[in-house]
């Protein structure tokens, strides 16, 4: 037996057991009166488990769990630092870094395994939407709260499927659960299968979720399955189906901006009125809390210097220690730059770190108090109403009703207290300008770039920025990106050579 079939068959068992421990996690959800009443394998979610309201509203919860994980580890790697907006400290005596530094740089192989992640966290979430929606239909309970616990299910596959496509292009589209290893490898569907696929999700769940009103805080609504569907079609350049779906949500009342930028990112502000969907966190010791702001710091740094930083923002958890790894997401100077003069959201967004005695700009918008180190209480904005407007002006521009769009995206830069604009004039390229700034470090900016056919240009002559002068990219001296980085600007991921091992298809 060769070494590679020896590989895969180990891979295949490692995956038949992961898919066992998904359905016995699942069981363990319910009551464990009945826990030694065991049933056949084949058998553990749809015999053992659905069998309730509350079984159902226990999965539901189960199907957003993937979420934070994202969030936390790989959703901004793939974004903002796959893109211009952010950068690295490359540090020489660390270097398990390899994979978020390709992502940073364009040099990103199938065996990266960050990408991987992402990917399984965003099947993850399908998986369990599709226990939900195929049995929920079979158990009776209140038609109101069956109907919003299968428009938060149709919700979240879609939003994971839409991730999915824009990052990696065609992939398998399961619809019904796995109960065999045949049914695990699944051929690569077409993305506008894909895309059919995600409009009908959420239209339907938009049909099915109450509103913003009478929802509980953190969950799908009517208005996030909207919001969602005129992304889709704004990615699908199908603008008047964007501009119908996006007045819904303007015209519902249920949405309205908050006075100031950076209120709306505050702790003790979550789920606030321009709040469409958040990825929800909570600090603590019980495994709900955030960190983004840790991978996000100048790294290598002292305690003293992080202590310090945290100290200017008035923060100032217990437990900081020395951190000697690399730091991520750094913004870069040209997206400091990217603000106009006056732009209220760059203080908000943007501020400095010390380390080493250099300054380095860094990511504030979610540095908020928190009680003990790495443990923090940030939410993570998925959709606010601010890009609703964006979205809006880019459909309206995009049919010719330019004068139309004015309002929308100047409701956006008043509160950032800067002028309105008042000519239609390359308004095209002042929206896509306006997103970058108002959604910064929100993950939207690599997106943006490959769905508008700038990433070649921009992500090129950015790199040409980056390896003519590697120190103002947070190279030290004598250091910088390897050779192949920015040679090859790809619009889509590879798929996960771990993946690949399981599928005949990939």
């Amino acid at each position: 037996m060769t070494e590679f079939v020896k590989q895969k068959m180990n891979r295949t068992m490692k995956n038949r057991n992961s898919v066992i421990l998904i359905a016995l996690l699942m069981l363990g959800l319910s009551s464990c009166d009945d826990f030694l009443e065991l049933t056949p394998e084949a058998n553990l979610t749809s015999v053992t488990f659905f069998k309730s309201e509350n079984d159902f509203a226990k999965a539901v919860n189960g199907a957003y769990e993937p979420l934070r994980g994202m969030y936390t580890a790989n959703a901004w790697l793939v974004s903002e630092m796959h893109s211009d907006n952010t950068r690295y400290r490359y540090n020489p005596n660390f270097r398990a870094t390899l994979d978020q530094e390709s992502l940073n740089d364009f040099t990103v192989l199938p065996t990266n395994t960050l990408m991987r992640d992402n990917y399984r966290a965003h099947y993850l979430v399908i998986a369990r939407a599709n226990q939900i929606l195929s049995a929920i239909d079979g158990v009776d309970f209140d038609a109101a709260v069956k109907n919003n616990l299968k428009g938060q299910a149709l919700f979240l596959r879609a939003l994971a499927y839409f991730n999915l496509v824009q990052y990696f292009g065609k992939i398998p589209l399961h619809l019904v659960p796995s109960t065999s290893l045949a049914d695990v490898a699944l051929p690569l569907s077409e993305v506008s299968d894909v895309y059919a696929q995600i409009i009908s999700d959420g239209t339907t769940a938009a049909s099915l979720l109450p509103d913003k009103s009478v929802q509980q805080p953190g969950r799908a609504t009517s208005g996030a399955a909207k919001t969602l569907l005129g992304n889709v079609y704004v990615v699908l350049e199908n603008w008047s189906a964007a501009e119908t779906v996006l007045k819904e949500v303007v015209t519902s009342n249920k949405y309205s901006l908050v006075p100031s930028y950076a209120d709306v990112f505050l702790t003790t502000n979550k789920n606030n009125s321009e709040s469409v969907f958040e990825v929800q966190y909570r600090q603590g010791q019980d495994g709900y809390s955030s960190n983004f702001i840790y991978p996000w710091l100048p790294m290598p740094m002292t305690a003293a210097e992080i202590s310090a930083t945290f100290a200017k923002y008035g923060v100032s958890p217990t437990g900081i220690a020395a951190q000697t790894t690399e730091g991520y997401n750094i913004p870069s100077l040209d997206m400091v730059a990217a603000y106009e003069p006056g732009d209220e959201r760059k203080a908000a967004s943007v501020g400095t770190a010390t380390a080493g005695g250099v300054d380095y700009p860094l990511i504030i918008k979610y540095l908020h108090p928190h009680t003990s180190a790495t443990l923090t209480d940030d939410n993570f904005p998925v959709y606010r109403y601010a890009e609703v407007l964006l979205l809006l002006a880019e459909a309206l521009d995009e049919q010719g009703k330019s004068a139309e769009a004015l309002p929308y995206l100047n409701q956006v830069r008043d509160r950032a207290e800067l002028a309105d604009i008042v000519s239609t004039a390359n308004l095209r390229d002042v929206i896509f300008n306006e997103r970058r700034v108002e959604l910064a470090f929100e993950n939207k900016r690599w997106l943006d770039l490959a769905r508008t056919g700038r990433a070649v240009d921009v992500m090129s002559t950015f790199g040409a920025s980056v390896k003519a002068n590697p120190q103002a990219y947070y190279f030290p001296p004598g250091q910088q990106p390897v050779p192949s980085a920015f040679t090859q600007i790809d619009l889509t991921f590879p798929l996960p050579a771990d993946e690949a091992l399981l599928s005949p298809y990939f």
